[in-house]
């Protein structure tokens, strides 16, 4: 394993170490918490093990049980809306990111007329601090993680590449071929905006787990730090290390075993870094929170039953998701809650506890007293999402209470997949092979 803290520059280890002395003498020390917020990128809601006791999570089931899970958490059907909606506090569909991602040479990202919650927190006297996929753009240096309220990244622009080589992924490359562009496999890996070098043959899971363990080991606990936590893990390419991969021998299916053993190297990687947390004194002060970005791909080992729908969709496979929060701060643990939270909300929530407020006007809602164990529910309503494009016309979802309209195409692919090695899998085949349907996936994926 390479030493990921000897790859940071001396200099700018010594440049953070200094602006952590000026922030302790100028009384930006306070009792304010750590956040770590953690974000899964194409985890289904059946896959963690406190939904489903054939996947193998004990330190995320751990944090959970022992936190507050949120049973009703929602999420955009794609990863650009959701950390749109993680960073802005708003609809993706109100800041002009609701219908797709962020794709290789797009000159887009989210407007830089937004002040997005590393910008907040750093005017509250945070440290702050990003591991992992950023994809929020990147075609000028403005849109880039450092320049957006982050004091230091390490990780990647774009939407997906290889686990171990760091390169883009071919479904980027196939985008833009669509687009009439040529270009080939590059390194997207960074250090803050220099190229980072010296990774190839490392899966990525495990690098960016020593990041965070490293940095946080040089991180002064006596200064608000925001650590936010984007991993790679799990989405496509199916990557991950044999030992993982054989923890599910019982499973035939090759995609769900490979991506199985993703969520557990994902697993481990989180328990290392809440081992670090503890070790240099973190803990104690800290939010850590947990959720997916979407839904899971079901094209690629991911699995959402019994809710319907896939990544992409309106359906809520493809919209809701995993998520708790773990904290020794909270009033009340070890307890689910069914009221409704969106994406949007965590802006608000994170700033309530940092001691900060969120802009009025904005969609998200301050829950952090429902997640203390106090109140009742807070919110009643929310828009999945709203379509405008000529591609995919004008459609989109509302939610209300306990009822939920959809105007226009949900999506595909729309309907109920059990995982492959469940007794339901051939029932589903069977009924798939029987229906005529446009829709129809190939299981066998």
């Amino acid at each position: 394993m390479v030493n990921v803290g000897k790859k940071m520059s001396s200099f700018y280890i010594f440049l953070l170490t200094l602006a952590q002395y000026f922030q302790g003498q100028h009384g930006y020390t306070t009792n304010a918490p750590h956040i770590v917020l953690i974000v899964a990128d194409d985890l289904g809601w059946n896959d963690v093990s406190w939904n489903n006791p054939d996947i193998k999570s004990p330190n995320l089931e751990r944090l959970a049980l022992g936190g507050v899970i949120l049973n009703q958490s929602y999420v955009q059907p794609l990863c650009t809306p959701s950390r749109t909606a993680f960073m802005t506090g708003y609809f993706p569909y109100h800041v002009g990111r609701q219908n797709t991602y962020i794709r290789h040479l797009q000159p887009s990202g989210v407007f830089l007329n937004y002040t997005i919650l590393p910008e907040k927190l750093k005017q509250l006297g945070y440290s702050t601090h990003i591991i992992g996929k950023w994809h929020l753009g990147y075609c000028n240096w403005s849109y880039t993680p450092t320049f957006r309220g982050f004091d230091s990244f390490f990780g990647y622009y774009l939407g997906s590449e290889d686990y171990y080589t760091h390169e883009t992924h071919t479904s980027e490359l196939n985008s833009i071929k669509n687009r009439g562009l040529n270009e080939q496999l590059f390194l997207d890996f960074r250090n803050n905006t220099k190229p980072a070098k010296g990774y190839n043959g490392i899966y990525s899971t495990q690098v960016f787990s020593k990041a965070a363990t490293e940095l946080i080991s040089k991180l002064n606990p006596r200064i608000p730090t925001f650590l936010y936590l984007p991993f790679q893990a799990v989405h496509s390419p199916l990557e991950v290390p044999q030992r993982y991969q054989d923890m599910y021998k019982n499973i035939k299916d090759v995609n769900r075993r490979k991506y199985s053993g993703m969520v557990t190297a994902l697993d481990e990687a989180i328990g290392n870094i809440t081992a670090a947390l503890k070790k240099f004194g973190f803990y104690g002060n800290s939010i850590i929170v947990f959720t997916t970005d979407n839904g899971g791909q079901v094209y690629a080992g991911g699995n959402n039953w019994p809710l319907r729908g896939n990544k992409g969709t309106l359906w809520e496979g493809g919209t809701r998701g995993p998520a708790f929060v773990h904290s020794p701060l909270l009033k009340r643990t070890g307890f689910i809650t069914n009221n409704l939270f969106h994406a949007v909300d965590w802006l608000p929530t994170l700033l309530h506890v940092a001691g900060g407020q969120a802009d009025s006007g904005i969609d998200g809602i301050d829950q952090w007293n429902m997640i203390n164990g106090y109140g009742t529910a807070i919110r009643n309503e929310f828009i999945y999402n709203i379509y405008d494009t000529d591609t995919l016309r004008t459609r989109g979802a509302i939610r209300v209470g306990d009822y939920k309209l959809i105007i226009g195409s949900g999506g595909s692919p729309s309907g109920w997949y059990p995982p492959p090695y469940c007794q339901l899998y051939k029932l589903v085949q069977l009924h798939y092979i029987s229906t005529e349907s446009s829709e129809r996936p190939n299981l066998s994926l």
